[in-house]
């Protein structure tokens, strides 16, 4: 049951430093969690308006302040906790921006909406500003905030519980590296990548995890850097590309045609002998090197030195394809589509998700797939996650996707079952 319209106008004193809260505890028969949510705004209409409005959608634990000093006493003195802050950036005195860096540096948990007149750049600014801290940033809106978009940034809402990991950090040491290797705790799985156009399988990205006794599945963050510090990393790679060969190699066998995409480290490239034993690994295994694509991270690629770069240009002259991966988050993305002999241009998932209504990240997307297509280079896009990014992709000619609404990682053995379950979903995304 979603109340209407459960709050009256609020009346506002200029300069008071009070927070004062409007609308009912909770909603009586209403079964489903509602965050409590505090609005920040020094325009006493907007602040009576957006109350309100969220009374009005079914959020009846609504407290305002008229003053960023005015929302951190409230906070400093509340009884329980806040799940959502709605802030306007633009205010006199302590502005969003100050208020926002002292919660983040504060035991404050809960989750922030953004709110101002000044355009979506601004506001995209300051979410870069804020994402590497504590505070999660559901999202921004221009004021004044449209209904629809504010019911769906805060369906995004996840209570506290939920939102915040309770593990620790893992951190390995070389020995533990060493010790995976030798007792093979080493896993792959498999992620696919489809066409566009057609919706066929067209490759499958192999990501290395580490099975381990203790913590069960770890994932490449918590161990690449320590593998690439320590000299591990020859290794590990060499043991994902046999592998990952080898697996190509059954699946061709059982008449599936499509490419296999391993991740390559900066450290492989400077070994001098790595592209002649990729390359023995690929004839073993009876694997067509240009079925096989390497994927470096642009990030850690910035300005290659002579081996690396060496290796790159031998990797292609044997017919290996290269992929500069998470383009767009490097620090001169340009300069090594000029430099680097890429075959596949792949978007970060930065760019992609949600794209349609970003107005700041669809015209990078558009236009690094444009490049792609100058550079007679295939474009990826990375983490497509709806139906929506889908229709996208098709719509500004991106070649192929990749991302949880197409498949999650996979262990090799759910693959034919993932198959199967794309198969039925193919002709109606294609056909659409």
């Amino acid at each position: 049951m979603h109340p209407s319209d459960m709050g009256k106008p609020i009346e506002q004193r200029t300069g008071e430093p009070i927070a004062r809260a409007s609308g009912p505890d909770h909603t009586g028969n209403d079964q489903e969690i509602r965050p409590s949510i505090l609005v920040v705004d020094d325009d006493a209409f907007m602040l009576g308006m957006q109350s309100r409005m969220l009374h009005s959608m079914g959020y009846p634990q609504v407290t305002t302040a008229d003053s960023a000093e005015a929302a951190l006493l409230f906070l400093k003195q509340a009884q329980s906790a806040i799940d959502v802050i709605v802030c306007d950036l633009n205010m006199p005195g302590m502005d969003g921006i100050e208020f926002l860096q002292i919660l983040n540096c504060s035991a404050f948990r809960g989750n922030v909406i953004l709110l101002s007149g000044e355009g979506v750049r601004i506001m995209h600014t300051v979410q870069k500003l804020l994402g590497d801290g504590r505070l999660m940033i559901l999202g921004a809106l221009e004021k004044p905030a449209e209904r629809a978009t504010l019911r769906a940034l805060l369906e995004s809402w996840k209570p506290l519980s939920a939102a915040i990991p309770t593990g620790r950090t893992l951190s390995f040491t070389p020995e533990d590296l060493t010790l995976a290797h030798r007792e093979q705790q080493w896993v792959l799985h498999y992620q696919p990548k489809v066409d566009l156009v057609t919706g066929a399988l067209q490759g499958m990205e192999a990501l290395v995890r580490w099975n381990h006794p203790e913590h069960g599945m770890v994932y490449p963050d918590a161990f690449i850097e320590t593998a690439e510090d320590c000299g591990a990393i020859d290794a590990l790679t060499e043991w994902v590309f046999q592998d990952a060969m080898k697996q190509l190699g059954v699946w061709r066998s059982e008449g599936l045609r499509f490419g296999v995409a391993v991740n390559v480290s900066m450290e492989n490239l400077r070994s001098s002998d790595f592209t002649r034993r990729i390359t023995e690994f690929a004839r073993s295994a009876g694997v067509p090197s240009q079925d096989v694509t390497l994927e470096i991270t642009e990030s850690r690629l910035m300005s290659p030195s002579p081996a690396p770069l060496e290796s790159l240009v031998r990797l292609r002259l044997q017919r290996f394809g290269l992929s500069i991966d998470d383009f767009g988050t490097g620090h001169s993305s340009l300069a090594q589509l000029r430099d680097v002999p890429f075959t596949e241009l792949k978007i970060d998932r930065g760019f992609v998700a949600g794209a349609r209504h970003n107005q700041i990240v669809r015209p990078i997307l558009e236009g690094s797939i444009g490049i792609a297509k100058r550079m007679s280079m295939q474009s990826v896009a990375e983490g497509v996650e709806t139906e929506d990014d889908w229709h996208l992709l098709r719509e500004i000619g991106c070649d192929l996707a990749q991302g949880y609404f197409i498949g999650r990682p996979m262990d090799v053995t759910q693959v034919p079952v993932w198959l199967e379950l794309w198969r039925a979903r193919q002709s109606r995304l294609v056909g659409s």
